[in-house]
């Protein structure tokens, strides 16, 4: 059963994500595709047309406003089905024909050369009008990323469900092991005590001591092996980590913190707790800490 905190819907994100969304600008038909993967920082690629090279510092940071960190291959690019305007210099391309013609035949008369390929390839001759981007059109445009971001965010969040329904059970289980210590401690006490009485013994010691000395000695020495804080750190770690996942903004980092202190407790659990069935119990705790770690290396 989830805690009371978290009965609200969980919000977190993969960084795993894609968009893709059409718009129209002066009859033409521009594509914009947005990919996100996982990584530790904001590592965004940006392969813009040329009409929208002018914005390209508005539209890095309106994309790193939006999705915020990882990997992001941006794309925007004019569809080729849509229509494009060229023009062709007529009076350019008839000088260089003529001017092709006389090079031909200077050189070799008898040389027969189709010679209207070559026209075409000479600079100038097709061209395609050099458009700014006017204030109306970057506003489509604007509008267009910031959707194809929410694009990429919804599939974010869908993603963010299915790694939630892998990591609560998880830190469940951790918090659910700490319980099962608990039997094992006052045993654990009664076999350091029965294993310093056995060594006195060997020792041929028996009855020759003091008594209150040893009670003092066994108190201190249990003392340095009690592992309640560490279980009490432990679980509030957990109940905290269950806390962050319900926090609306980004939680990756945050939660990679927590983690780092619940693998922690669990280990100084581990090499305080000197029982075999704690031990196997600790074994279970630190493989559920390496596969939350895992998940969240995907999460924003």
């Amino acid at each position: 059963m989830l805690p009371f905190f978290l009965k609200r819907l969980i919000m977190i994100k993969s960084m795993t994500g894609f968009g893709k969304k059409s718009i129209q600008i002066d009859n033409k038909t521009i594509v914009i595709e947005i990919r996100t993967l996982n990584s530790k920082q904001l590592d965004l690629n940006l392969r813009i047309s040329s009409q929208f090279r002018e914005r390209e510092n508005e539209i890095r940071s309106l994309i790193a406003q939006i999705l915020e960190r990882g990997k992001i291959d941006v794309a925007i690019y004019i569809d080729k089905s849509s229509s494009l305007t060229t023009t062709i210099d007529f009076e350019l391309a008839k000088l260089y024909y003529e001017k092709l013609q006389e090079l031909s035949s200077y050189l070799d008369k008898s040389i027969e050369t189709d010679l209207f390929p070559q026209v075409l390839k000479m600079p100038d001759v097709i061209s395609s009008p050099k458009e700014e981007l006017d204030e109306n059109s970057w506003t489509i445009l604007k509008t267009g990323i910031e959707e194809t971001c929410d694009y990429v965010n919804e599939f974010r969040l869908s993603e963010g469900k299915i790694l939630a329904e892998d990591i609560i059970p998880r830190i469940q289980r951790v918090s659910d092991l700490i319980l099962e210590i608990t039997p094992f401690e006052n045993e654990r006490m009664v076999l350091v005590r029965k294993k310093m009485m056995d060594s006195l013994e060997n020792a041929e010691l028996t009855g020759k001591y003091d008594q209150n000395r040893f009670e003092q000695e066994l108190i201190y020495y249990i003392e340095k092996l009690d592992i309640t804080e560490e279980k009490v750190r432990l679980k509030k770690h957990c109940d905290y980590f269950l806390e962050t996942l319900n926090e609306t903004n980004s939680q990756g980092k945050k939660l990679g913190f927590i983690i780092q202190e619940v693998g922690r407790e669990v280990n100084t659990i581990g090499s305080k707790c000197n029982h075999f069935n704690i031990q196997q119990i600790v074994v279970g705790m630190k493989d559920e800490v390496e596969k939350l770690k895992e998940q969240l290396a995907n999460i924003l």
